[in-house]
């Protein structure tokens, strides 16, 4: 597994997304989750939303406390962007490295606050089914004897046994779907390191974000990013990303957290009409 970098950042960024409909529609209704985290690892120092046509904006926190954007549109439209835009400086764990052993019986632990079980049940692109647990009990024959290093384990495999090839999924694909290709983006390898995690009693939840990639050629387009995070009794979450095989650390900014994708979708809505034309997204992660 890549050491994690433990220089802190600051990055700025931009997200962009724009429909195109079929002929004008009406009564949008949206929800935006694009305004990153603050927390030990990253304060948001700036944040702009821009919208077109452009309406007011209700915030409120969602179930698992990720701020969300919410707007209406009444008026027919023929399209609708909207950007956002950030500022987020980074530092490292001060929690440092996770070091001993977790045991699963530490759940257990009556003393514990977390309320981690949403993340150890099913959910809607994370179904734990037979070929979920033949895949985890083929990895981990004797169970799950530390949290920690087994999650560790799955990720690693995932990164050794699975391809990553844009185009080959869609935002709807299912961990079945992806068990079976062995094929997919970090969408799916999260989906994927969840279901194993969860078939074994590990809690574990879905992180939409930014990964910062200096090596990245100019040419090649970005888009956000997705990982995963394990909850250790006495430590707190962490996170694990299998796509790049490495920890989450400064290169990384955190938008949302929840079950899977279902939950933290960047921009979400409904309306009447005849269809969208052309969707269009465009990422940038830039350090100042």
């Amino acid at each position: 597994m890549v050491p994690p970098d433990t220089r802190g950042r600051r990055l700025s960024l931009r997200h962009l997304t724009r429909f195109e409909y079929n002929g004008p529609v009406q009564d949008s209704f949206n929800d935006v989750r694009l305004c990153p985290v603050n927390d030990p690892l990253q304060s948001c120092l700036e944040f702009s939303l821009r919208l077109d046509p452009a309406v007011p904006v209700h915030t409120y926190h969602d179930f698992y406390l990720n701020r969300v954007d919410h707007f209406d549109l009444h008026h027919p439209h023929d399209w609708l962007e909207v950007e956002a835009r950030s500022i987020v400086e980074t530092r490292p764990d001060p929690r440092g490295p996770v070091i001993g052993a977790f045991p699963p019986a530490l759940l257990d632990d009556p003393r514990l606050e977390e309320n981690y079980f949403d993340f150890l049940a099913d959910s809607h692109f994370v179904i734990l089914d037979a070929e979920v647990w033949r895949e985890a009990i083929d990895l981990l024959p004797g169970g799950v004897t530390d949290l920690w290093a087994d999650s560790l384990r799955f990720a690693r495999h995932l990164f050794r046994s699975f391809t990553y090839v844009p185009s080959t999924t869609h935002a709807g694909t299912r961990v079945t779907e992806v068990l079976r290709s062995r094929r997919g983006v970090c969408q799916d390898y999260a989906h994927v390191l969840l279901a194993l995690c969860r078939s074994q009693g590990i809690p574990a939840r879905y992180v939409s974000g930014y990964f910062f990639d200096a090596d990245r050629p100019p040419d090649q387009p970005e888009a956000s990013h997705a990982w995963i995070e394990v909850f250790l009794p006495g430590y707190g979450w962490k996170g694990i990303d299998p796509t790049h095989d490495r920890l989450a650390d400064t290169r990384y900014v955190k938008l949302a957290v929840g079950r899977d994708y279902a939950d933290i979708r960047p921009v979400n809505g409904s309306y009447r009409g005849r269809g969208t034309r052309q969707l269009l997204v465009e990422v940038a992660v830039r350090e100042l």
